[in-house]
């Protein structure tokens, strides 16, 4: 009896242990009044933290602006200017507040600063001669108080539509905080829709199969498959999701914040969209059904961790999410689904295995391919008297069958068949081409990569010595690729401007520059030679708004513009102002 007093206790703990894991899950304990709204307008959100988006994460808060530009931004809380950013695309014109407490708040998408940091920052571009910068800016500098006027909004950099991008981030480890944790005064009562349920057969990849997908149904407030118990052809299964969220007063679908997947009433594993890395983001492809949205079909979340993606924002309570059906009995299943304001949605369902259930065949190979196996974890490769291509470990999410094949090209070099756009890679891999390049063109060439008629391309560095006749690059997508050579200079077209124009009345000189690649190097401009800022917002126009470098009088403008292996334009224009 001694003996039992200490035993049985035991695994009775074990089991507590792990049910209650779940329950003691609880959200971060941040700061609840230390923020504010960061526009002079109601709250209200065009997108969440955490949302689906292409190879990312969507990293913050899409505020509204009322679909306006110029609206008023807001310091969130006391601080001080730490940073600004300018680039053509990303987040476009951006500053960094850093906070007391520990925290950074960014603003994105930006127009004009206020005037000082606006002054400040044009004798900044003016003196490194560079219209994109990122800027530290001296602590001291520009000190901001809560609710101060800092910027103006806009839809600057990778936006397609007016609206703040906002983000609360750990300045010590630069992770993005979800803001609808801090207490931000967005009203949400709605729980989850929960739309379908995915069914993946873990005895294969992911990338080699197509999930059953199963629509759903309510009653009551929990969801359900049309079907009472599922039964599975596979020993081994994972489940995944297609849910959004929406918060009072909107229809926006937004992203969802939390989803944990019970199996018999113990937790098994959850996600979470809390804090996440610049440098984590891009493992969105390992959370979601990535062949499934290249494919043109819904956007699925894995309620399981893939091999190549590290815990990230998932947590184990009980295995990775694949569950074993080989014990032949009946295995009840609950999904909880949650928002970030504590709204929840159930789905249940139970499942058998079912021997019986005939297996499709696996995925068809592309006429004449060769195939062979990559994993995830190890360095994977594959080579011919033609082409090199290494992977590093840290590559893949999950393991395929690699496809190559090539076709002859009349009158050029061959386009080499590198499997498909439906397996993502985390890491852009090494690739070496052999190809038939007169001697003095050799460092004209690109390497073009297409994939459903779009088309993206990289310099080809060619290799000397023993190597020599080979190119080398990196891509971070699969697909077609061929040897190019590129002796095409850039097109410079002026826009509204001619040579020895009266530019009395305008505001500005614009031009639009492009290249048979879309591939530009640098673009530069010089006024009676001195340098002259041109902005570049979504890589397409360069435009200089008249400013104190341009006095009256006549004045000599030349521009300049080179694309990536060294075919340069020069243009010349005079003109008074």
């Amino acid at each position: 009896m001694n003996l039992l007093k200490y035993i049985l206790p035991f695994p009775i703990f074990l089991l507590s242990a792990v049910f209650s894991g779940a329950q003691s899950w609880p959200n971060p304990d941040y700061p609840k009044d230390y923020f504010q709204w960061p526009l002079k307008l109601a709250p209200a959100l065009v997108a969440n933290f955490g949302e689906l988006r292409p190879n990312h994460y969507h990293m913050g808060l899409d505020c509204r602006t009322e679909q306006k530009q110029n609206q008023l931004v807001l310091a969130a809380a006391p601080g001080y200017i730490a940073k600004v950013k300018i680039e053509p695309f990303g987040f476009g014109r951006c500053i960094y507040i850093n906070h007391p407490n520990g925290m950074t708040t960014v603003y994105a998408h930006l127009n004009d600063f206020n005037p000082d940091l606006e002054k400040y920052v044009t004798a900044q571009q003016y003196s490194l001669k560079s219209w994109k910068v990122f800027l530290d800016i001296p602590a001291g500098l520009f000190p901001v108080t809560k609710g101060q006027f800092i910027a103006f909004s806009g839809t600057t950099g990778g936006s397609s539509g007016p609206h703040l991008h906002f983000e609360i981030r750990d300045t010590k480890t630069d992770k993005v905080l979800n803001p609808l944790l801090f207490g931000l005064p967005v009203t949400d009562k709605i729980a989850p829709d929960i739309l379908r349920l995915a069914v993946y057969d873990r005895n294969l990849s992911t990338y080699e199969q197509s999930p059953q997908l199963l629509m759903l149904k309510q009653k009551n407030g929990v969801y359900a498959p049309l079907q009472p118990l599922l039964r599975s052809g596979s020993s081994k299964v994972s489940f995944g999701i297609s849910a959004f969220d929406r918060y009072t007063g909107s229809t926006s679908h937004n992203g969802i914040f939390q989803a944990l997947i019970f199996e018999n009433d113990l937790p098994v594993i959850g996600f979470r969209m809390n804090d996440i890395g610049y440098d984590e983001t891009r493992f969105l492809n390992a959370h979601i059904d990535y062949k499934l949205r290249a494919s043109g079909g819904p956007f699925v979340q894995h309620l399981s961790r893939l091999p190549g993606y590290p815990e990230g924002i998932y947590k184990n309570f009980n295995g990775n999410g694949v569950i074993n059906l080989a014990d032949d009995s009946i295995h009840r299943i609950r999904i909880e689904v949650k928002d970030a304001a504590g709204n929840s949605s159930e789905l249940r369902f139970d499942i058998r295995y079912d021997p019986a259930i005939t297996k499709k065949a696996g995925p068809s190979s592309v006429i004449g391919a060769t195939q062979k196996e990559f994993y995830p974890g190890t360095k994977n490769g594959y080579l011919n008297e033609s082409i090199v291509l290494l992977l590093d470990e840290k590559c893949l999410y999950d393991s395929f069958r690699f496809q190559y094949a090539e076709t002859a090209m009349p009158g050029g070099n061959p386009l080499f068949h590198l499997h498909n756009n439906t397996v993502p890679l985390h890491l852009p891999f090494f690739l070496k081409i052999k190809g038939k390049i007169p001697t003095g063109l050799r460092e004209k060439v690109m390497v073009q990569r297409s994939w459903n008629s779009k088309y993206s391309y990289a310099v080809g560095e060619p290799m000397k010595g023993q190597d020599e006749g080979w190119f080398m690059t990196a891509f971070r997508e699969f697909g077609d690729f061929r040897l190019l050579v590129d002796t095409l200079p850039p097109l410079i077209t002026p826009i509204g401007f001619t040579d020895g124009m009266n530019m009395y009345a305008q505001k500005r000189l614009a031009f639009i520059v492009t290249d048979n690649t879309d591939d530009l190097r640098s673009f530069t401009a010089t006024l009676d030679g001195k340098w002259l800022r041109f902005s570049n917002d979504k890589g397409k126009i360069f435009i200089h708004n008249f400013d104190e470098m341009c006095s009256p009088g006549h004045h000599e403008l030349v521009v300049t513009a080179e694309d990536a292996v060294g075919n340069r334009t020069e243009k010349r224009y005079h003109f008074v102002k």
